[in-house]
């Protein structure tokens, strides 16, 4: 059982489909022609969460064992291993 102190992180691959998901929403709206209220709030909301996104894709915390020596990882170009 989860307690009250425990909170669900978020990892910065989901803030950056949540960010995508609202922007697209308002392309959405307003090909729908929706009221300005509701595209004027939905973008505002989408670019703070834009905003943050770039924040946690930036601070989080990983890490990989590939170089740039590695290139692409199904196709290295000039090795032979």
């Amino acid at each position: 059982m989860v307690s009250c102190n425990q909170k669900m992180k978020l990892s910065a691959m989901a803030w950056v489909a949540i960010s995508t998901l609202i922007l697209l929403t308002v392309v959405v709206f307003v090909s729908m022609d929706m009221p300005f209220g509701w595209v004027f709030y939905l973008t505002t909301l989408g670019q703070a969460i834009l905003v943050y996104t770039v924040y946690r894709v930036l601070t989080d915390d990983y890490s990989t064992e590939k170089t740039f020596e590695d290139f692409y990882e199904d196709h290295p170009i000039g090795r032979n291993d």
